[in-house]
């Protein structure tokens, strides 16, 4: 079977069913542990008839249970992992201590087959987070290991009824529907746009519907999990406002002046709604919308707006007066031209790009140098210059800090410099960011197309 948009979209449309999203909150247990166990399952992700695709998967599913904390709690998860190859979880978003950020052969060492790892941490800020595997990234988080961390506001401005979660990805299937997995680690990925699907879910499902109160306000907190698909949506067309992006609040609703709102790999957006009449989130990438999710509303309460408090998190302004300026120039990748990459510490020629998968560098280096990309000294103010040369767009994301975009050329930013901790940059574009280096350790910086990580576009810097 080949399965087209055409398709997709007749599948969607055969396929609705009247349901919630699967709830699958992780509880801490008795010992105030959350138990995640990684390993090999069976889920259905195509239409009803389909059979079920080998995944891989946090406690039988995917997205993995959600995680949920208030702020300023301690988390405490025990990790096991029964995968058939090691494996690390990274924290997403979290100003998380160092030795927990999770990323293999940086921070700690992989957990083997049939090891395991505790992860202990406070969660400073309310918002919304994900987990995901960081070891072999492109790998396992395409055949399905992350979920959703959920930060509460100390007096949380959404009852769970009205909070509502939606972990976005979408998946390469083939034959009768599928997970492919024999593409897994295509070299030609790896040199272009990255892994892209051809088959969107929400929380592991098709097009789910959610029956909403109306005149009732809902907070959607919008996760893209996907390895490296950049998902357009317009939050206007369902009356939508903006509170937040990449787990930090905003301190107003936003209503956003543009179309469409292009939401990469691995960022969040949090969206205020109040319930009106039927409505969905689509995909508008494309010649038509693509339906995503779908909402129906019942009921006969009035429409009333309430007026909800947004309680953005304190973190340190950056001093731009006396800013370091670091200058990282992408180059690389397929219509790129013949680029010269250093990689382990010698210059790749011939055919020696292909035998090492690395096709993408960062200021002429390939993937985690020996050296830091920069060191800085605790406090201290970081504007990172990013100069896209490459025929590509990516997403760029910083472990350990959030940063305020300063400046992105040829686009419009009207969104008041809100904190992020990945941000989209086109090809020929350049990128201000700036943030204070307060959280000290050995932190990465990469893009988040898995893809391009691997083959690459990865970095990292310390902090003293």
């Amino acid at each position: 079977m080949t399965i087209t948009r055409r398709s997709l979209l007749a599948g969607l449309s055969s396929g609705l069913l009247a349901t919630q999203f699967p709830v699958l909150a992780l509880a801490a247990n008795e010992e105030g542990f959350f138990d995640l166990v990684a390993g090999s399952s069976k889920q259905r992700l195509f239409t009803q008839d389909a059979p079920a695709s080998d995944l891989w998967t946090y406690n039988g599913f995917t997205p993995g249970p959600e995680i949920r904390v208030k702020k300023g709690e301690r988390v405490r998860v025990r990790f096991t992992n029964r995968l058939e190859e090691p494996t690390s979880i990274h924290w997403h978003g979290i100003r998380i201590d160092n030795a927990m950020d999770g990323v293999s052969g940086l921070t700690q060492d992989p957990v083997e087959p049939g090891g395991s790892f505790v992860y202990d941490f406070v969660a400073p800020d309310a918002g919304t987070y994900w987990y995901h595997a960081h070891n072999r990234s492109w790998n396992q988080v395409a055949r399905g290991l992350y979920g959703s961390l959920i930060v509460d506001e100390p007096e949380p401005l959404f009852d769970r009824a009205h909070d509502l979660t939606l972990v976005l990805d979408d998946w390469r299937l083939a034959g009768e529907g599928v997970l492919d997995v024999e593409s897994l680690g295509s070299v030609m990925e790896w040199a272009h746009g990255g892994r892209l699907g051809n088959w969107l879910t929400v929380n592991g499902e098709s097009r789910p519907v959610t029956a909403l109160v109306r005149g009732e306000t809902y907070r959607l907190r919008l996760i893209n999990a996907a390895n490296a698909r950049v998902l357009a949506i317009d939050p206007n067309r369902f009356s939508a406002s903006l509170i937040g992006l990449d787990g930090q609040s905003f301190a107003e609703p936003v209503t956003l002046g543009y179309a469409p709102f292009m939401l990469g790999p691995a960022q969040r957006v949090d969206l205020m709604v109040t319930a009106e009449s039927y409505f969905m989130i689509e995909e508008i990438s494309g010649d038509t919308p693509y339906p995503m999710a779908v909402f129906t509303v019942a009921g006969d309460a009035q429409l009333t707006v309430p007026a909800v408090r947004l309680q953005p998190s304190e973190l340190p302004e950056p001093d731009l007066a006396n800013a370091r300026r670091i200058r990282l120039d992408m180059t690389g990748g397929a219509m790129g031209g013949m680029v010269d990459i250093i990689y382990q510490g010698r210059k790749l020629e011939g055919r020696d790009a292909m035998t090492a998968r690395q096709a993408w560098a960062f200021n002429g280096v390939a993937n985690l140098p020996h050296e830091p990309f920069f060191a800085a000294s605790r406090g201290e103010t970081i504007l990172v210059e990013t100069i896209n040369r490459t025929a590509w767009v990516h997403a760029m994301h910083i472990h350990g800090h959030h940063f305020r975009v300063l400046s992105r050329s040829g686009s419009t930013f009207d969104e008041g410099r809100p904190w992020r901790d990945t941000f989209l940059i086109g090809p020929e574009q350049t990128t201000e960011i700036a943030f204070v280096a307060d959280n000290p350790g050995k932190w990465l910086l990469h893009c988040h197309m898995l893809e391009h990580a691997a083959a690459g576009m990865n970095t990292w810097f310390t902090v003293g």
